[in-house]
């Protein structure tokens, strides 16, 4: 997929393709896992349709179509999963892993990739949705502490009443691994009414803007996870 191609412009074919050649970099069985799941789904769909009251050409058309249908549907949930972990993979122990990982959050939510960082590239992401403020850490635990504790402050004072809560994204104890990130964070409860969502994210603009324009930090980051997060919406 060429590089200045925005994937919210692609056409849904177009998207399906990318994200196919995507998953072939780190997954060479991806197209056998999905033939494979259209096989078995077809083959159970026209068995059961068979059975179905009906005989003759009507009978055996009704088969074939919920076969096909029934095959599709499991191809396309089986290449999604398959994607979503290639991805997973690919993106893995880069630099804004996590944040390429959070923008797969549905409607309802606000990310903020990088909103504080170090020279040794040790990031916090920020998340704003029904749990309240989510603030994600990626990088050296012991460096994140402070960095953590220093936005935990920043955002306590324009939005005390608002829960804040501190995620740290990695492999170690206490962390929570990046493909259960997304997971994990919607998880957290619902404690922000959407019609005060609106408010918070006013004041967080405030917070923003009052940020001295630091360069953010250079580092090789996975392909737009934009056209995959469409098909985990079924767009």
């Amino acid at each position: 997929m060429p590089k200045d191609v925005d994937p919210e412009k692609m056409s849904r074919r177009q998207q399906f393709v990318a994200t196919y050649r995507m998953a072939k970099q780190s997954d060479r069985h991806v197209g056998l896992w999905i033939l494979g799941a259209f096989v078995l789904g077809a083959a159970l769909g026209f068995g059961v349709f068979w059975f179905l009251p009906g005989s003759g050409v009507i009978g055996l058309v009704i088969a074939v179509a919920g076969g096909l249908m029934l095959g599709l549907l499991l191809a396309l949930v089986v290449f999604g999963r398959r994607a979503q972990k290639s991805a997973f993979r690919q993106m893995e122990g880069r630099p804004g892993a996590a944040g390429q990982a959070l923008g797969m959050l549905r409607r309802g939510w606000k990310t903020d990739p990088m909103i504080a960082f170090n020279k040794q590239q040790d990031v916090v992401h920020r998340v704003v949705g029904p749990p309240g403020i989510v603030l994600v850490g990626e990088g050296n635990p012991n460096r994140l502490r402070g960095l953590l504790t220093n936005e935990r402050r920043k955002h306590e004072r324009v939005a005390s009443e608002i829960p804040i809560h501190e995620v740290v994204c990695g492999n170690g104890e206490g962390e929570v691994p990046l493909p259960r990130l997304v997971k994990h964070i919607t998880k957290l409860g619902k404690n922000v009414k959407p019609a005060d969502l609106t408010d918070v994210l006013n004041r967080l603009k405030a917070l923003d803007a009052s940020r001295s324009n630091i360069p953010l930090p250079k580092g090789p980051v996975p392909t737009s996870m934009k056209g995959l997060r469409g098909q985990m919406r079924g767009r």
